[in-house]
């Protein structure tokens, strides 16, 4: 008892952990590693496999069940248990004490009537041996060495010779069941020294682990402390960018919105310029065009004015083409555009404010929000740190206080006591097992000793029976058989009562041990039964914890411990170890975590000195909006730009002005006319071809094209979009000026539970490792399943059992055999007289 107890006291080192603290918010912390608890695989399987001779256990269990069908009687010993009987005189004579034996008996019927026919065994059969002795001696009971003949004679001789022989190979296995019981205990008891040696190690090992987890599990408090440290030396990264991020909901979008616009004005300068040097191509181009066919046409209408149109074939002909020549002129006019000189110069007076490198400044301004905190920070943050040591020290501290190796020595005192004195009595286990052994193969000798007999006397008797011999005429062989199985019967009388007495003994303690103490520790109704209030103490409610916890009241179960070490889980939360030794202060995070918030509530980070946008920018914004874009009109550049650049096609009309002329008599004025339609050939190929086809030309449409489209769609939001801007600018400023504290007093919460998640997560961790993993108590359940389950049950028992199953079918067989024997020596042996018949009178 003082080696369990010093155990129990060491596993006290294991502490509670602070699952009863309910945290203020699951913190999104991340998933701290703290490795694996160091422990070792036990060696021990508290297992056993029979074998072959399992089927002989199962037929023994099977007829336990016919004799005994009831339930366990877990009321009946409670009560019998709680009973004291014998302490005062008439106590059997109560009621309550006459009906409880009455359901004992009740229970134990089954036991009892096989002990009634055991016991009338034992007696009877050396009484009838008794008798039947003298009874022979005076020549009755088939002493007489006379044998009647009878027509059925030889079915008589069959039929005992056959049952003779069917008992005997019955009684045969029967013996060979109790041998192969005996030797099989025998094995197992030698073998028993190797599975007592592995729960030794198994035991060594638990105690030799358990303060390498213990230590384990405290020095992974520095892992919990390193990330917190981190997350702390990190305040500004880690506070600041979560402010930073909650705040950048507004102000990104705002400063965003103000670089879109600062590089719109830079867009709508390059559109301006673009649209003015595009203006001034397509100006150039279409003015020297428009001289030229000027020109062409002033000729044309000389040429027209000349005597000979007036000529009656003439006349109509140059009527036409005088009617044509007011399509020889330009038909896109660029020169008649208005200009965007006064809109260029206002955008670039605003650009002259580098709204850019203001909205630059914001955003530095904004991104400098982690190193504010950081500054604003510092001696908050050497406090949390002090705590942080304060608890590693406190831990460290505390386990040098513990008793560890006073109790390490005391317990590895008793257990090397123990394995000691096991490993000096085993031998003289083994020996009285050897006695054990011999006195079984005796009584099994005594049964063979007999099946020696029968067997001779059925070889003998039935190869040495003559049919044609007469009683009085048999051979020597046949006689010996017939005394052979008269010897059996004679030490079949001698021993049947001594095997039987045996197998009532063992029968009585065997199966009342399979029934009462293997069949319900394998279903833990036993443990209940001890788990009973004030059953093994009076005046205790549970015995467990009153040995363990010197707390009776506590629910400390056997049941509950043994299926906990079953399941290999650990002793602390086992054995509640919590009720006797309790490091919550130790490991009580929430305190510390309260310290650690009280500080971090402190935090206060001023952010009113960041300014996304000053006035002069805003001004620059608002001089944008009032630049005149939107005076300029679109609709006049872009008909211009989707103008063919003649009213007519110039090619068509010199080729009609030359089928005209040639329409005309030979002379001066047909030949001016082809002249006139060349010229204006030449101008197409010239003037009016390059500014269709040529690069500089129409790029310089394209561009024109563009930056009208460009400028039109900036002029129709230009306004609503700086307005935007503006009033983002101002809200994401009042934010930061006047709601950045809420904010700021948010993300310091989130931080804080960042923080103390990570104790947390040490705490859970420490949590489930001393319930799973430190101090696993699956030693204990295997030192109590090996001593009762394995050594007691199957090694002992169940080889009992099989053995007083064999030898008390031997003794029940011997019944017939003894009587088939002494009918059937009738036949076998030589008798002394014989009946006579007379032929005559058979004749007669």
């Amino acid at each position: 008892m003082a080696g369990e107890l010093s155990l129990l006291f060491l596993l006290l080192l294991c502490g509670r952990t602070i699952s009863e603290v309910q945290p203020l918010h699951q913190p999104p912390s991340d998933a701290l590693d703290f490795g694996f608890v160091p422990a070792k695989t036990y060696d021990t399987s508290a297992y056993h496999e029979p074998g072959a001779i399992g089927i002989l256990f199962r037929i023994v269990h099977a007829f336990l069940y016919l004799v005994q069908p009831n339930y366990f009687p877990q009321d009946l010993i409670k009560k019998l248990a709680q009973q004291s009987f014998g302490s005062k005189p008439g106590d059997y004579q109560k009621p309550e004490n006459v009906v409880l034996t009455l359901q004992a008996v009740y229970y134990e019927i089954g036991f009892i009537v096989c002990s009634a026919v055991g016991i009338l065994f034992v007696l009877l059969l050396p009484l009838v041996g008794l008798c039947f002795c003298m009874c022979r001696c005076c020549d009755n009971c088939g002493g007489e060495m006379h044998q009647r003949q009878k027509k059925n004679a030889d079915c008589q001789r069959g039929c005992f010779a056959t049952v003779l022989f069917v008992a005997t190979l019955l009684i045969s296995v029967g013996v060979l069941f109790a041998y192969v019981a005996n030797q099989h205990l025998t094995s197992q008891v030698r073998g028993a020294k190797k599975l007592m040696n592995s729960n030794f190690k198994d035991l060594r090992t638990f105690l030799t682990d358990t303060p390498a987890q213990i230590d384990y599990l405290v020095s992974q408090y520095n892992t919990t402390k390193k990330k917190a440290l981190s997350d702390l030396n990190n305040v500004g990264p880690t506070l600041g960018s979560r402010v930073q991020e909650q705040l950048a909901r507004e102000v990104r979008p705002a400063l965003d919105a103000a670089l879109t616009i600062a590089g719109a004005i830079r867009e709508t300068k390059e559109a301006l310029e673009n649209v003015s040097v595009s203006v001034e191509v397509l100006q150039e181009g279409t003015e020297r065009l428009h001289g030229n066919l000027t020109e062409v046409k002033g000729h044309l209408i000389n040429t027209l004015n000349d005597s000979a149109c007036t000529a009656a074939q003439a006349a109509s002909t140059c009527n036409i083409i005088r009617n044509s020549l007011n399509q020889l002129d330009i038909n896109a006019n660029f020169s008649k555009l208005p200009g965007v000189s006064s809109q260029l110069a206002k955008v670039n007076e605003v650009l002259k404010i580098d709204l850019s490198s203001l909205v630059q400044k914001g955003y530095a301004a904004f991104n400098n929000t982690p190193d504010l905190v950081l500054d604003q920070t510092k001696n908050i943050l050497a406090d949390i740190k002090n705590i942080l040591e304060a608890v590693g020290s406190n831990i460290t501290a505390f386990t040098k206080m513990l008793p560890i190796q006073k109790v390490l020595a005391d317990f590895t005192i008793y257990l090397t006591q123990g394995e000691a004195y096991v490993q000096d009595h085993f031998p003289l286990v083994e020996q009285y097992d050897f006695y054990r052994w011999l006195g079984c193969l005796i009584l099994c000798c005594m049964v063979i000793l007999i099946l020696v007999f029968y067997y001779l006397g059925l070889l003998c008797g039935t190869c040495g029976y003559d049919k044609n011999a007469t009683p009085t005429t048999r051979g020597c062989i046949s006689n010996t058989g017939g005394n052979f199985l008269m010897a059996g019967v004679g030490f079949s009388f001698l021993f049947s009562w001594a095997l039987m007495l045996i197998v009532m003994i063992t029968f009585i303690t065997g199966g009342n041990v399979e029934k009462l103490i293997c069949e319900p520790f394998e279903d833990k109704t036993l443990f209940k039964i001890l788990d009973t209030p004030y059953l093994l103490n009076r005046h205790w409610k549970h015995y467990l914890s009153g040995i363990i916890l010197k707390n009776p009241d506590i629910d400390l179960t056997f049941e509950k411990v043994y299926s906990d070490c079953k399941e290999n889980k650990g002793i602390y939360p086992t054995l509640q170890l919590e009720n006797i030794f309790n490091i919550h202060d130790i490991l009580n995070v929430s305190m510390y975590a309260e310290d650690v918030s009280l500080k971090i509530k402190h935090i206060n980070v001023n952010l009113s000195n960041i300014v996304l946008l000053d006035e002069i920018g805003k001004k620059n914004l608002l001089d944008f909006s009032a630049s005149g874009i939107n005076e300029i009109n679109f609709a006049a550049y872009l008909t211009e730009i989707n103008k063919s650049v003649t009213k007519v096609d110039l090619l068509s009309f010199a080729n009609d002005l030359e089928a005209r002329a040639d329409q005309l008599p030979k002379g001066a004025l047909e030949n001016a006319l082809k002249g006139h339609a060349n010229n204006i050939r030449m101008i197409h190929s010239q003037q009016v071809v390059p500014l269709e086809q040529a690069m500089k030309y129409v790029r310089a449409r394209s561009t024109l094209n563009q930056s009208i489209r460009l400028l039109q769609k900036l002029s129709s939001e230009l306004s609503g979009k700086v307005k935007n801007v503006i009033g983002a600018v101002d809200s994401a400023q009042h934010i930061i000026n006047n709601n950045a504290s809420s904010v700021i007093v948010q993300e310091t919460k989130k931080y804080m539970n960042t923080i103390i998640g990570y104790f947390q997560q040490y705490a859970e961790w420490v949590k489930e490792s001393i319930t799973m993993e430190v101090a696993t108590c699956k030693p204990i359940a295997n030192v109590i399943d090996t001593a009762v389950d394995i050594f007691l049950c199957s090694y002992i028992t169940d080889s009992l059992n099989a053995f007083w199953f064999g030898l008390g079918g031997c003794s029940l067989f011997l019944i017939p055999a003894i009587i088939c024997a002494v009918k059937l020596a009738k036949f076998y042996r030589r008798m002394d007289t014989e009946d006579v018949y007379d032929d005559s009178v058979e004749q007669w």
